[in-house]
């Protein structure tokens, strides 16, 4: 199992459509005894929200965020927890929205700087 993600700060690898998060958005994770949790902010988002479980490698959450028009939005996210060659960790997620139309794949690394 990849190691926990307490206290990390994570940021996705590319842009997603306008209105989601970005290269800019910043994930700062939270992770007690299965139970996972995340603040973030950035680029379209004004403030977001995540919560979850993970078992084992896998996470499964909720998601919602409220975003730089005014506008709210909220999905459901699968993601697989692994380790990059240099110790980062990384997530492949697999989400799709509850509250509007649309789903995709993305990633999100551990930044070691913690910018």
């Amino acid at each position: 199992m990849a190691r926990s993600l307490e206290g990390l700060l994570m940021s996705p690898v590319a842009d997603q459509a306008p209105g989601q998060v970005g290269t800019s958005t910043r994930f700062a994770y939270q992770e007690e005894d299965g139970l996972v949790s995340a603040a973030y902010v950035g680029g379209d988002v004004v403030q977001g929200h995540l919560v979850g479980t993970r078992t084992g490698d896998r996470l499964d959450f909720r998601y919602v965020q409220l975003k730089t028009d005014g506008t709210t939005a909220s999905g459901h996210c699968v993601s697989l927890v692994s380790e990059l060659p240099d110790g980062r960790v990384r997530l492949d997620e697999t989400w799709e929205w509850e509250s509007q139309e649309g789903s995709g794949t993305s990633a999100v690394e551990e930044l070691l700087d913690q910018e």
